[in-house]
């Protein structure tokens, strides 16, 4: 059935979307006007248990993160599922968890666990039936809920490419909404990806990652519409908080770098802070009840 993500993609030859993290990441990205987020597994393991994407991030705590995230929104949330965390069954109780966290989507990966990120080295995914047994797991599991599945496959790095995309053919195939073959290697392997991977297909942006960058009018003419930038968001604040924080170590003070903060009173606009404070009054002005 078609869901937020396909009336989304309806409207524009590309969508671009941003990888979010936790609450007010989602909050600033809806606020810049995307119409469409992500959770980033590599993002949540960093912030939320401070680890690499080695696949030590659980079904539980991916769940809950989403479950805040799609609460403190109202724009369609995609979320990493990595390989649903177990067989089909555990699937398919993924994708009813996550449809219940108001999730609008999840990406669903064939590799092996425990996972890695797709741009780090030593990945191998599993047999291609048990694949796409977790797509069909995934598929039966959501029914008619408003949820898109994408299919993604890192076989480039353990099989090719033609391997990559007759997988990402046969999710297709079995119910998946959208396909994402991972980590093409090279203009002429993203090319490929672009026009043989089954549409629509999604463009993984990670700046100085394994695959090359391209703009949003190259990769849509390259065959892509649905372009995500996973990290950006994680890195631009990483390296905004070394920055400042290293400052203030330094010298004691923040004197001269007010143009690298968000000013105090905008913050409190993004969290809604006015509106809150609003809404706490109208209750005190209540009349208690009589006692008598």
């Amino acid at each position: 059935m078609p869901t937020r993500v396909h009336a989304i993609l309806e409207q524009r030859k590309a969508a671009v979307f941003p990888g979010v993290y936790d609450t007010l990441s989602a909050r600033i990205a809806e606020r810049a006007g995307f119409e469409l987020a992500f959770i980033s597994g590599y993002a949540v393991s960093a912030t939320h248990i401070g680890e690499p994407d080695i696949g030590l991030l659980t079904q539980t705590e991916i769940v809950e993160r989403a479950r805040r995230i799609c609460r403190s929104v109202d724009i369609p949330i995609i979320v990493d599922a990595d390989t649903g965390y177990g067989n089909a069954l555990n699937v398919a109780r993924t994708v009813r968890e996550l449809i219940d966290a108001g999730a609008a989507g999840c990406f669903l990966e064939d590799q092996r666990w425990p996972k890695r990120c797709g741009h780090m080295r030593g990945k191998s995914v599993v047999a291609r039936g048990e694949y796409l047994a977790r797509i069909r797991a995934a598929v039966d599991a959501r029914r008619d809920a408003d949820f898109f599945i994408v299919a993604r496959t890192d076989a480039i790095a353990d099989g090719g490419l033609d391997e990559a995309l007759a997988r990402a053919e046969a999710a297709r195939a079995a119910g998946a909404d959208a396909t994402f073959v991972e980590a093409p290697r090279s203009p002429d392997e993203l090319a490929a990806v672009g026009r043989r991977a089954p549409k629509p297909t999604v463009a993984n942006m990670i700046e100085r990652g394994r695959t090359p960058l391209r703009s949003r009018d190259e990769l849509a003419d390259l065959g892509f519409q649905l372009i995500l930038y996973p990290l950006t968001g994680l890195l631009a604040a990483a390296r905004a908080l070394e920055s400042v924080y290293g400052r203030l170590r330094e010298t004691g003070d923040t004197a001269g770098q007010e143009h690298r903060l968000f000013d105090f009173e905008r913050f409190n606009d993004l969290l809604g802070a006015d509106e809150k404070q609003a809404l706490a009054e109208s209750y005190d002005d209540d009349e208690p009840p009589d006692p008598k």
